[in-house]
């Protein structure tokens, strides 16, 4: 019998009280085995519905369902055990009502497991906040480039770069963090205007694309690591994956044609096989001693 405590996950409050002090880490996860294998070294594992684009090949995150979500929300909780799991609400799943959104949120939470919502939005979005949190559901805002909106951003365009745009900016901050959200991701926002919002309101900040002075910062898994054929300025790779998984296919593919995959330690046996030739005259030397 193991001796080992449990693991305690990390909490939504313990995410709060991290405000101004050491940067919270978080990465994205869509599933088990990329989950049990980051959980360690980061606070929170975010199940983005990027999915849509990284796994699924859409062209936006706006095609994704609910049902997609839940599944792989699902399938990082089991893999994982420290990090918090926080899954986004997909485009058209908590817009039209806060008791919509309730209605959707409270399932994602009780089919998968996970620890809190995040969704797209600023002031538009601040009553389903309030709604949401005042009913048990944790929510992680968004604000700033949000990808939901491509159609009406007209692409994925950085905010905040002119000054003209930081009182919208600053106030979907604030209406967020008032409205009861326990952190905010700022996405694709000019380094000043980040920074100066993570000064003003009391809730962390997470950025991506945003500034170092976030009190956290979240990338893509699979950009960091060099999975993705194209990725935005903010992104630093940290790992050339997908030319190593190149090389490995590449290999494995001349060995199949080779006939030199599978091999001997590949294949299994019969119990009453005898053994083959050459491993009986290698049996017979030793005997001898020769």
């Amino acid at each position: 019998m193991s001796s080992q405590a449990p693991v305690k996950r990390v909490t939504v409050p313990d995410i709060s009280k991290r405000k101004n002090k050491e940067p919270i880490v978080s990465l994205t996860a869509y599933h088990a085995h990329t989950a049990r294998i980051i959980d360690p070294y980061v606070d929170f594992l975010l199940v983005g519905d990027s999915l849509g684009m990284v796994m699924h090949g859409f062209e936006s995150t706006v095609p994704v369902p609910l049902d997609l979500m839940i599944m792989h929300g699902s399938a990082v909780v089991r893999g994982s055990q420290q990090a918090l799991v926080v899954v986004d609400m997909p485009f058209g799943s908590y817009e039209e009502s806060p008791q919509i959104a309730f209605r959707n949120a409270s399932r994602v939470m009780k089919e998968t497991g996970c620890g809190a919502i995040k969704l797209e939005g600023g002031t538009s979005m601040a009553e389903t906040i309030t709604y949401l949190t005042e009913r048990g559901i944790p929510v992680m805002g968004h604000i700033g480039l949000t990808p939901q909106s491509v159609n009406m951003m007209g692409g994925f365009k950085t905010q905040g770069r002119d000054k003209s745009e930081w009182a919208a900016l600053e106030k979907d901050a604030k209406a967020v963090s008032d409205a009861g959200a326990f952190s905010v991701v700022i996405e694709g926002v000019a380094e000043l205007l980040a920074a100066r919002i993570t000064k003003k309101i009391e809730i962390p900040t997470i950025g991506i694309g945003a500034s170092a002075a976030c009190d956290g910062q979240i990338l893509v898994l699979e950009d960091m690591l060099g999975l993705s054929p194209i990725v935005p300025k903010f992104v630093k790779k940290y790992g050339n994956l997908g030319s190593a998984i190149e090389e490995a296919v590449k290999s494995y593919a001349e060995e199949v044609k080779s006939r030199t995959f599978p091999g001997e330690e590949n294949t299994y046996k019969m119990r009453s096989e005898s053994p083959s030739p050459a491993k009986r005259a290698t049996k017979k030397s030793k005997i001898s001693g020769t």
